[in-house]
């Protein structure tokens, strides 16, 4: 069983806090015993938040000495700069080897203890900018849901957090417990880390945007042909062009890069689950070889496919 700090500050921001509990607290393995401990840690034993008070909340030493994951959440106060007892836990607990994620504002504490110095991030859009002219050392990206850089990692505002806290269970257990654990908390286990945030723009036209969520929920059940970004224009009823500029503009990346990603995906869960071999997977979802899976499943995961499915034997 892997353990899990989640931080509680003055001013924090419920839902920020209550992610991390909600997520964690839920995921089971498949006999139904708990993947992680967690446990809400602070300097104080009372805690404000906006709306109501939290009592009881445990010391820092469990943060700084235990826990394999620590979560730090946003606070109205983010501006403020943590203490030096804080300081101290936080980079004691990174530097034994616990991940340390942030979400929605958390950015900045991470930011002010020095943990981002040289790393790309991301925090709530409305509040990127800031992040930016106050530290920059650190790479500031406003449109993703998340940054995954291994032992330190941030999500965008509200719902993102969620996606972030997913993504590590699903590194931690595989897709099928990540997935039973969104279906537990009723939300889709389908948002990457690259996916954009929702940054409020210019007002268009409904002829001039139009999400191509459909399309790429089709796409991703055809995985096994061979689709290309004519494919994909037709489904979506527009043009290459236009797919392709929507593909900038929603999903930030291009149809070709996505598609990869979404094979390699799919690779990774049949992988956990099955007994597929890799050839077989390689033709299931589309890859044109098994080097070809080999290549791109390296360049995305950081693995090879044999030494991925290792960790879920």
């Amino acid at each position: 069983m892997r353990s899990v700090a989640v931080l509680a500050v003055d001013d924090v921001v419920p839902f920020d806090m209550a992610v991390p509990l909600e997520i964690f607290g839920r995921a089971q393995r498949e006999d139904g015993t708990s993947c992680y401990e967690v446990q809400v840690c602070g300097e104080k034993s009372d805690v404000s938040s906006r709306f109501f008070g939290i009592s009881s909340v445990g010391n820092l030493e469990f943060l700084e000495e235990e826990a394999d994951i620590v979560v730090v959440p946003g606070s109205l106060s983010y501006r403020a700069a943590p203490s030096d007892r804080m300081k101290d836990a936080l980079h004691r607990a990174h530097e034994r080897g616990a991940r340390v994620a942030s979400i929605c504002l958390g950015a900045f504490t991470l930011a002010a203890v020095g943990l981002l110095d040289g790393q790309r991030a991301t925090t709530h859009w409305m509040a990127a900018a800031e992040l930016a002219a106050d530290y920059p050392d650190i790479d500031v990206d406003p449109a993703v849901l998340f940054v995954d850089n291994e032992s330190v990692l941030t999500s965008a505002g509200a719902a993102a957090g969620l996606d972030l806290c997913l993504h590590m269970v699903r590194r931690d257990y595989g897709s099928a417990v990540a997935a039973d654990t969104a279906r537990l908390s009723v939300m889709p286990l389908t948002r990457d880390g690259g996916q954009a945030q929702f940054i409020a723009e210019s007002p268009r036209s409904e002829a001039d945007y139009k999400s191509i969520n459909p399309t790429l929920e089709w796409a991703e059940s055809m995985l096994s042909g061979k689709i290309t970004v004519s494919d994909l224009a037709a489904r979506a009823g527009v043009s290459n062009r236009t797919l392709i500029r929507r593909f900038s503009e929603q999903v930030r990346m291009s149809p070709n890069e996505w598609l990869q990603m979404a094979r390699v995906r799919k690779s990774q869960e049949l992988l956990e689950t099955t007994n597929l071999t890799i050839d077989c997977i390689a033709d299931q979802v589309g890859f044109t070889s098994v080097a070809a899976l080999r290549i791109a499943f390296r360049k995305t995961v950081g693995l090879a496919p044999h030494a991925y499915r290792k960790a879920f034997v």
